[in-house]
């Protein structure tokens, strides 16, 4: 997520917001929020629902869910998805930034 926030501006200059989904609960995920001072939306999701409807996996022995990452259209179309084979496995930010440059 700190990977995110660097570039919390540019995402919002491309008309993109950033929704982070996690397993915690909304207590966790508030003091979260606050500590870290994260710009973007959190949204709880301690019964996987979410995580679910979109094929996210959990993986016990890698510290739980793997990260994925969506960019959905302002039509509800999934544009793109990365799911992640380790909890390092993030595609970097101007990979996201340049494919919402040529979505706009």
């Amino acid at each position: 997520m700190v990977q995110l926030r660097l570039d919390y501006d540019k995402f919002t200059a491309q008309d993109a917001e950033i929704l982070v989904v996690g397993p915690d609960n909304q207590k966790a995920f508030q003091e979260f929020w606050q500590t870290n001072n994260l710009p973007f939306i959190d949204l709880p999701d301690p019964k996987h629902r979410v995580a679910k409807a979109y094929g996210q996996q959990v993986k016990l022995l890698k510290l739980g869910r793997i990260p994925a990452l969506k960019v959905i259209d302002r039509h509800g179309f999934i544009r793109y998805s990365n799911y992640g084979s380790s909890m390092q496995d993030i595609p970097p930010n101007q990979e996201i930034l340049d494919l919402l440059t040529m979505l706009n």
